[in-house]
């Protein structure tokens, strides 16, 4: 069931992401073809305004279809009425003045084109498609047409849910857990070493081998044994307990015994302000990541959406803080990541929005291309060795 939850949070962020995309789109005057809740084929949809809404086959987060990401080409052509010449080779030749009128920028030659290949087309399928592919690509709403700061908007819209996720998240989180810890147990984890010998949520922590403690160095006495025995002595109600002495357990690369302290009370301005401060440190630890990638260092750090979800089922297991903590800082990873200027990123999109704003003209589609193949390449090659690394971790190496 916490497999189920798992991969449900890691969708749900996929959603949202999409669906950023999808209501700045409409706000901003263009309007997407298609919307749904997993990915197609659909197994239910329904059309309004000329917007498909559906739920996929798919449940794996979302999708959404702005029309004419870039100006039709004439490779465009081949690759959407390809099957249907073979059907119809009736369409030849209007099939080659469409491409003709394209490689001319020649538009309404390519909607007489269109018309025709629409009329002759005896309503197959991938007829169809490609008539609606191109005319989508030659609309006034598509995409390529629009200023440089829709475009921008746009696609920063499914960075932006996700960062404003992780940081509502993250206030909630704060709001309700407390901010600073405190010396008092909150929460037992259930087959940890700390239930193991007893110790109850509202217990006092007063000392562990032997030392006083403050909440800081709870964790660091703990984590500081290396898996040798510890004991601790803790207050409950009137009395004084010592429990122990137990081992801990490496638990997300540290050794711990199981157990979460409860944190003061923080109002809604001081959560959202340790909120934004969380984020702030996480996004420069995510930064420092990736410069020690780009130097050959931190390969052991990269995860796959298998890792990722592995995680978020081990934390659904430990409580439901635990994973909204884990889902929050995911939500956040994703935002960061998805900006990094590399096609087919929506960083790559923004960066060559704005460099089309400036030279007032649009980047050869063949560029776009080369472009796109390498940051392909770059973002398999990252996924490859994050299966890796969650595949040694699987196997315990």
């Amino acid at each position: 069931m916490s497999v189920f939850i798992a991969i449900i949070g890691l969708a749900f962020l996929i959603l949202i992401h999409e669906a950023g995309h999808f209501f700045t789109a409409r706000a901003v005057g263009m309007r997407p073809r298609r919307f749904y809740i997993g990915f197609p084929p659909a197994i239910a949809k329904t059309t309004r305004n000329g917007i498909e809404y559906g739920i996929g086959a798919i449940p794996l987060g979302g999708y959404v279809k702005i029309p004419g990401m870039h100006r039709p080409a004439p490779g465009d052509v081949d690759v959407y009425f390809g099957r249907a010449l073979q059907q119809t080779p009736e369409l030849v030749g209007p099939v080659q003045r469409l491409k003709r009128a394209l490689a001319e920028d020649n538009e309404d030659a390519a909607r007489t084109a269109l018309r025709e290949l629409e009329e002759l087309g005896n309503g197959s399928e991938s007829s169809q498609r490609g008539v609606q592919e191109i005319s989508d690509g030659l609309a006034t709403d598509a995409y390529w047409r629009q200023r440089t700061w829709r475009r921008v908007v746009v696609i920063l819209a499914g960075p932006a849910t996700n960062l404003i996720l992780a940081v509502v998240l993250f206030s909630c989180l704060f709001l309700v857990g407390g901010g600073k810890a405190t010396t008092t147990v909150g929460e037992v984890l259930p087959s940890r070493p700390a239930a193991t010998i007893g110790l109850r949520p509202g217990d006092t922590i007063l000392r562990v081998n032997g030392a006083p403690v403050t909440p800081p160095d709870i964790s660091t006495r703990i984590s500081g044994s290396k898996g040798k025995p510890v004991t601790i002595v803790v207050r409950r109600g009137s009395q004084v307990v010592r429990l122990g002495p137990v081992r801990p357990q490496p638990i997300e690369g540290a050794y711990r015994l199981g157990f979460v302290l409860r944190g003061e009370k923080l109002g809604v301005g001081a959560s959202a302000w340790q909120s934004v401060k969380l984020t702030g440190i996480v996004t420069r630890e995510i930064g420092k990541s990736l410069a020690r990638l780009v130097r050959g260092e931190g390969r052991k750090e990269i995860s796959s959406p298998v890792g990722i979800t592995q995680t978020l089922n081990q934390t659904a297991q430990e409580g439901v803080q635990d994973y909204l903590w884990v889902l929050g800082l995911i939500s956040l990873s994703l935002a960061l990541l998805n900006l990094l200027p590399l096609l087919p990123l929506d960083g790559g999109h923004i960066a060559f929005s704005l460099i089309e704003g400036i030279r007032g003209r649009a980047v050869a589609r063949e560029v776009y291309e080369r472009v796109s193949a390498v940051g392909i390449v770059l973002v398999v090659l990252l996924f490859f060795i994050g299966l890796s690394n969650d595949i040694g971790r699987l196997g315990g190496s």
